[in-house]
């Protein structure tokens, strides 16, 4: 009898107890508007006090165009900073929540910047992106759907993981 040669094994995937559980809407939610409050301190000092400065001295403005651009780079520094390096904001520290991949792991620059990008468009299209969680199988918003990212709630234990 002739012997069946064993399979090749599959790699398994990651259980996600063991990288944490979805986080949930309300979780997320609540991080965002605690990271909205957080960043108007450090919008004020980087962005407001700038513009007027540059208004005093030189009694002028930039243009709009320059003012929106310093504006989208500052917050984008911030996020994709803290995303990449530690997997969270220090509202998502907060809030116990972490961004990985989908194997659970930090981030790259591309997702984190390709993310940051992709929620502009999210919560332009009258916050669509962020509506798109309450029909996903998993919660997840739409950004993180296309860029393979997931915000896990990570328990007390697993919090220097």
């Amino acid at each position: 009898m002739p012997k069946s040669k064993p399979k090749a094994s599959s790699p398994t995937p990651v259980k996600q107890r063991e990288i944490g559980e979805f986080a949930t809407i309300r979780r997320r939610m609540s991080s965002l508007l605690y990271d909205a409050l957080l960043l108007l301190g450090v919008l004020f000092v980087i962005f407001l006090l700038p513009l007027i400065m540059i208004g005093m001295l030189w009694g002028t403005l930039p243009p709009t165009w320059i003012q929106r651009a310093y504006f989208v780079t500052a917050l984008g520094i911030y996020f994709i900073g803290y995303w990449h390096h530690f997997g969270q904001t220090l509202a998502m520290q907060t809030w116990k929540l972490k961004l990985t991949n989908k194997e659970g792991k930090p981030v790259s620059w591309q997702q984190a910047t390709l993310r940051y990008v992709l929620a502009w468009f999210s919560l332009s299209f009258f916050g669509l992106g962020f509506f798109w969680a309450l029909i996903d199988s998993e919660r997840q918003f739409l950004h993180d759907r296309l860029t393979g990212c997931r915000i896990l709630f990570i328990r007390r234990s697993q919090q220097n993981t």
